[in-house]
């Protein structure tokens, strides 16, 4: 190994030129990748070698001379980085070495590689890296004591771009003496009253504060407790009386079917009745003078009763075509003139009239947030058209099936009722903050991701 006095030998004005131009190079460089270059390249002006390398104590060869782009899993590269890795790195003090100074297998193939005389120059701070350099002739003192010294030059341009040697255990290991020295060296404090104790015993006492574990999901105002107005029949929608969102008192007319075929069929049915009356009269008269008519009587009664509920039937359908506003309040619906026209089925949603002001919100909680909740719960809904002004509500029940929504996901549905009165209309949608039991700080912070990781590994 050199000693630290070679830096001191008399040299050449040519090469403390060259030192000097190098230097100024250096400080200009704008990025570490010319920096990298003129380590492994440039340094050739100072000292001549066949090859060089800069290694970092990631555990990667960072450049190589002459070479552009490095292939990290090139044989050369991956022998070269363990022979680095086992050089010493003595703050910045250049070694001789060649393949009798690296262990086992790594040093017999030094001949396969490089040539016979190597030079490693350790960064200055003895753990982030170093140089090493290779050539056919021994290293003259006043090229190790040039190189040394560009090194000290160039290692200072390096960290002044603002880039920290990487870790390694070793330099974590050098840090910790250091900070622990001048504590060794200072008077014994009792353990409750050391810094690292009482840091520690407040992270522990923040992770362990009690706060509130509360979900979101997506939400909004719903009436409570709507009239559904179902098809009362089967058949065609022919008009609507009313409109979206318009105020309807109960008994209004709300819509109507398309009556003519059930006009035609009543109109049929009521002539059947008069024909079938018509007959039971003529055998009625009969009766008195004939045997054989007073026979038919009870038959044609019955067909008269046939004939007669037949026609009540229909004149009820006629009837029910026109459907009425089971209460007071305001339609919901889509746009009538979707329905005009459309057949529907007996009992199928047509419109909800729901009272003013019996609002109430609905969220859907999703099945990964699914966290237990209690009746009375507080709930706050954030509604998109309007953000500062939560609607504050208290949950009503959560739904112990989920139900799959229109985006093909699974979900429960949430009800609560509103904490009061509330000028927002029906439909809008929000964000819903649904609030669960008091939790460590530190299980609020990890559900999520420990729910993740289970979901991954299955344990």
């Amino acid at each position: 190994m050199a000693s630290e006095g070679s830096e001191h030998i008399q040299m050449e004005p040519q090469a403390l030129g060259v030192l000097l131009d190098m230097s100024r190079r250096a400080r200009e460089a704008g990025d570490h990748a010319v920096l990298s270059f003129m380590a492994v390249n440039d340094s050739h002006a100072l000292a001549p070698f066949r090859q060089a390398a800069m290694w970092l104590a990631d555990g990667a060869v960072h450049a190589l001379s002459g070479v552009v782009q490095i292939e990290a899993n090139a044989p050369y590269a991956q022998w070269l980085g363990r022979v680095c890795a086992g050089l010493p790195g003595a703050n910045g003090v250049p070694a001789l070495v060649d393949a009798g100074t690296l262990p086992g297998a790594v040093g017999a193939e030094w001949g396969d590689w490089l040539p016979a005389f190597g030079l490693w120059i350790p960064f200055p701070d003895g753990v982030s890296g170093g140089w090493l350099f290779a050539r056919d002739t021994h290293w003259r003192d006043i090229d190790i004591a040039l190189l040394a010294e560009w090194m000290r030059i160039w290692h200072h341009a390096w960290r002044a771009l603002g880039v920290r040697a990487p870790w390694s255990w070793r330099h974590l290991r050098n840090r910790g003496a250091a900070a622990a020295a001048p504590l060794a060296a200072a008077p014994r404090r009792p353990w409750w009253r050391r810094p690292r104790f009482l840091w520690t015993s407040a992270v522990v006492l923040l992770l362990a504060f009690p706060v509130r574990l509360t979900v979101l999901a997506p939400g909004e105002l719903v009436p409570a407790r709507p009239a559904v107005v179902r098809a009362p029949l089967e058949g065609v929608i022919g008009s609507f009386a009313v409109k979206p969102n318009h105020r309807v008192a109960a008994g209004q007319l709300l819509f109507s079917f398309d009556d003519a075929p059930l006009q035609a069929r009543l109109e049929v049915s009521r002539q059947g009745l008069a024909g079938a009356l018509a007959e039971y009269r003529q055998a009625a008269q009969l009766a008195l003078s004939e045997e054989k008519s007073k026979s038919q009587l009870a038959m044609l009664t019955a067909k008269v009763e046939e004939r007669q509920a037949e026609a009540d039937y229909l004149g009820g359908q006629l009837e029910r075509s026109r459907v009425l506003a089971p209460q007071s309040g305001i339609v919901l619906m889509d746009d009538p003139s979707e329905w005009i026209g459309r057949p529907v089925a007996v009992g199928e949603r047509i419109l909800r009239v729901a009272a003013p002001g019996d609002v109430e919100v609905e969220a859907w909680l999703p099945l990964g947030d699914a966290i237990p909740l209690r009746a009375g719960a507080g709930a706050t809904l954030y509604l998109n058209a309007s953000p500062l002004a939560p609607v504050g509500a208290r949950l009503r029940y959560v739904a112990h099936d989920a139900l799959q929504r229109p985006d093909g996901g699974y979900a429960y549905r949430v009800r609560a009722t509103l904490d009061g009165a509330t000028t927002h209309r029906v439909g809008l949608k929000g964000t819903a903050k649904l609030a669960g039991d008091r939790v460590p700080l530190v299980y609020w912070v990890l559900r999520r991701p420990l729910a993740a990781i289970r979901q991954t590994i299955g344990y």
